[in-house]
């Protein structure tokens, strides 16, 4: 496991059941597998206060960036159901 996923899998849990499920689910398929950039993504992510995340995953509210947006559709998203 890259050094760094244990210190981002921490910051990871949030104040919602949701979202915590959905960063269970990632780091349980796609942790050891994502480049240095998409990890940086992630963490950028963590910046985003919960009520943002889940508006933007089960209601469709955009984020205003692109990056973020394709990493969630990418990796999180697609966990929803």
């Amino acid at each position: 496991m890259k050094p760094q996923i244990n210190r981002i899998k921490w910051k990871s849990r949030r104040g919602m059941r949701e979202l915590d499920l959905l960063f269970e689910n990632f780091f349980r398929f796609y942790a050891d597998k994502i480049s240095e950039s998409e990890l940086e993504v992630l963490q950028e992510l963590l910046v985003y206060d919960d009520q943002s995340l889940y508006d933007f995953i089960f209601k469709d509210i955009k984020l205003g960036n692109p990056n973020h947006e394709n990493f969630i559709k990418k990796y999180l998203k697609k966990y929803e159901k």
